[in-house]
């Protein structure tokens, strides 16, 4: 049986819906041997609700694809959803990550139901080779088993370049609920942004930037599309970001304090510098000056820095911080000191690690 966005709690379908929606992509804690860290990875999951996120995104990119192979799975998947259902009694959107082709994404999907969670962010990267009608066919097979997130990926990581039409056709899907935009592109932003609206979806998809060199801006800006006799205004109202993962008390206040300032209409010039700082530090933590290739040992640095993990340790030993990163952590921290939410980690990590 498939899971219907009508049958999601109310509270939680509203969590996403109006706006100021904070969603991690949740990390792997591991330990020196590799192995899963129950303790750490359950006080992850608390930190990310007691600082106040809409939901928790799992077994996505941050989580670690090989988490697959590893047998992990099910067993993290399972891990966070109790750990957010025994941890509060606030509603907390849960969000599995799906990938690999029909039958790989069909089965996660299951397990991802099976344990409660809401919806699933979408990956067809695995899919490079398919038509955009297989893509459709694909994504509509998916969202009969549970309600679906879309998933612009940058191609420079592996993403597939996805025309409008694309966009205007899964956001017909009628189980569709969210779309994580992360092409690190305007162009192509504003390609899924115009499809939602030719499709009259904008009242049913919520929009969540996963743009990193342009969180806040994607915030602030009022998308305006023509549609027939009608101007139609669309907005991102959120984010799932692995860099919300770091700094999340810091995110959930930035996030409502820039959509206050959005709503009212006025632009506060210092959001703008805002989005500048927030820039830089994503380009420290994600090693944009090696392509990404330290972005997850990256955000492992600054959870270790404040306690929440043991190590940086990966999945692949290959995984790890690049030359000069901690170096550009440094400065990011120093920079930006209003930034960190490192005396609310310290008040509450001990609780976090019972």
């Amino acid at each position: 049986m498939g899971l219907h966005h009508s049958e999601l709690p109310v509270e939680v379908l509203e969590s996403l819906r109006t706006g100021g929606g904070v969603f991690p992509a949740h990390p792997l804690a591991l330990n020196e041997r590799r192995e899963l860290d129950l303790r750490r990875q359950r006080a992850l999951s608390r930190y990310y609700v007691d600082a106040g996120a809409s939901g928790l995104a799992v077994g996505v990119h941050t989580t670690q694809f090989a988490i697959r192979e590893a047998g992990l799975y099910e067993p993290v998947l399972r891990l966070a959803a109790e750990t957010a259902r025994d941890w509060t009694d606030r509603p907390i959107l849960l969000i599995a990550g799906l990938c690999g082709r029909t039958a790989q994404a069909l089965r996660e999907a299951d397990v991802a139901r099976d344990l409660g969670y809401h919806a699933a962010l979408l990956s067809v990267a695995a899919m490079k080779s398919a038509s955009e009608d297989e893509l459709i066919g694909h994504c509509t097979r998916i969202a009969e088993k549970i309600p679906v997130v879309g998933f612009y990926l940058q191609p420079a990581v592996g993403g597939i370049a996805l025309r409008a039409s694309f966009w205007r056709r899964f956001a017909a899907i009628d189980n569709v609920i969210a779309i994580k935009v992360a092409p690190f592109d305007r162009y192509r932003t504003l390609d899924v942004v115009r499809g939602v609206v030719e499709a009259g979806a904008e009242d049913r998809i919520t929009l969540l930037t996963g743009n990193d060199d342009h969180i806040v801006l994607d915030l602030l800006t009022p998308y305006r599309f023509r549609r027939g006799e009608a101007v139609v205004t669309a907005r991102f109202t959120g984010g799932l970001l692995g860099h919300w993962c770091v700094w999340t008390r810091r995110v959930v206040e930035i996030v409502a304090r820039v959509r206050r300032n959005a709503l009212e209409g006025v632009i506060d010039p210092d959001l703008l510098a805002l989005d500048a700082a927030v820039t830089d530090c994503n380009g420290a933590f994600f090693d944009v000056a090696n392509d990404f290739r330290g972005c997850i040992a990256g955000v492992h640095e600054v959870l270790r820095r404040q306690g929440l993990l043991e190590g940086t340790w990966c999945l692949d030993p290959e995984e790890c911080l690049s030359p000069g990163q901690a170096e550009e952590i440094d400065r990011v921290y120093a920079s930006y000191p209003e930034l960190n939410d490192d005396a609310f980690v310290t008040q509450n990590l001990d609780r976090w690690l019972s």
